[in-house]
């Protein structure tokens, strides 16, 4: 039996995700979503489209569609869930969790790696993160769980865009990429996306495809030709404040030996493992004609050989995301495990 693809959906208070979740649950679009929500978010979503019965736990929905309510662990609600559906009760091809807005949706995300039975039934496809354009910047400065939010994004939309000017826009975005320069930024009006920018992203699927904003990497080479940095860039925030939570990305023309950069990884993993979001790389191995590729969150990291280099230039690319990462320590360490 296939596996059930689960959405968070993840945004700090007031950003929108409520008005986001009404326009999927409520477009035409004959999919059967089973929407996760955590009933002490800012906004409840079951006054608007639900018919409910407060005697209920899971509320089906005229199109189809399901709401379940959590009244206590994820795995509790994933489990009930997929036993309602084995019995036929209810009907549904994927999951979108709602996270509260003060949520570090790490650990929603390390429940589909960590447990058995949730892992056997279901797939963690994506972390969608919504920003307030209006708010953001401040909340950035104020919250870490909203750093925190932005990092493990593998998809970031910018709310309420109308309420500010495009050059405040502007200037959020840069921000947010080089916190996250993997997940593409995109700013929406009145939570209208089309349903592919939210569902079946394959942000955790193990594959050759790393997306690096190209403007993140025109500044990371500015910076490095004016301040002397290889491989970095410096602190990025607001108004002088300073982003706990970066970004970094290593990139090399040489070929790694793959026992050295084993051990190193298994090192760093170990000492910074949680520090680190998420990593990502497509890597350039001596004395392997295919592409090794590598992704995780926190400790929890999977490997596999990917498809051949072919005509393309051989190079690595390896992109971390994390909190007060000593970033000149670990790029001096994967430094070291290129063959010389």
């Amino acid at each position: 039996m296939a596996l059930i693809p689960v959405t968070i959906l993840t945004g700090f208070l007031g950003s929108g995700k409520t008005t986001l979740l009404k326009h999927i649950l409520t477009e035409e679009h004959g999919k059967k979503i089973a929407v996760i929500e955590n009933e002490f978010g800012e906004e409840n979503i079951d006054n608007d489209i639900l018919v409910q019965d407060n005697q209920e736990n899971i509320v089906q929905m005229s199109n189809g569609c399901i709401c379940c309510t959590i009244r206590g662990d994820l795995v509790e609600a994933l489990n009930e869930l997929w036993e309602q559906r084995k019995d036929k009760k209810i009907s549904f091809d994927r999951v979108v969790i709602e996270t509260t807005g003060v949520a570090n949706p790490g650990p929603v995300a390390q429940t589909f790696f960590m447990d058995d039975d949730v892992a056997d039934h279901y797939v963690l496809d994506a972390v969608v993160t919504l920003v307030d354009a209006k708010h953001g910047q401040q909340q950035l400065n104020e919250h870490e769980e909203a750093q925190r939010q932005v990092g493990f994004a593998d998809q970031i939309f910018i709310t309420k865009t109308d309420l500010v000017s495009p050059a405040d826009v502007g200037a959020l975005r840069n921000r947010l990429l080089h916190m996250n320069p993997r997940a593409p930024i995109t700013g929406i009006f009145k939570g209208i996306v089309p349903l592919n920018a939210v569902l079946d992203l394959k942000g955790f699927n193990l594959n050759a495809k790393l997306d690096i904003d190209l403007h993140f990497l025109e500044q990371e080479d500015h910076d490095r030709a004016n301040c002397g940095h290889d491989h970095n860039h410096d602190h990025h925030g607001h108004a002088g404040h300073i982003d706990r939570i970066q970004s970094f990305v290593f990139r090399s023309d040489k070929p790694f030996d793959h026992k050295k950069l084993e051990d190193f990884l298994g090192g760093i993993l170990e000492v910074f493992g949680e520090k680190i979001l998420r990593y990502k790389g497509v890597l350039y191995v001596k004395g392997s004609a295919r592409k090794v590729v590598f992704q995780g969150v926190h400790q929890m990291m999977g490997s596999d050989l990917a498809g051949p280099w072919g005509v393309e230039p051989k190079q690595t690319r390896m992109v971390f995301i994390g909190i007060d990462l000593p970033k000149d320590t670990l790029l001096a360490g994967l430094e070291g495990c290129l063959v010389k």
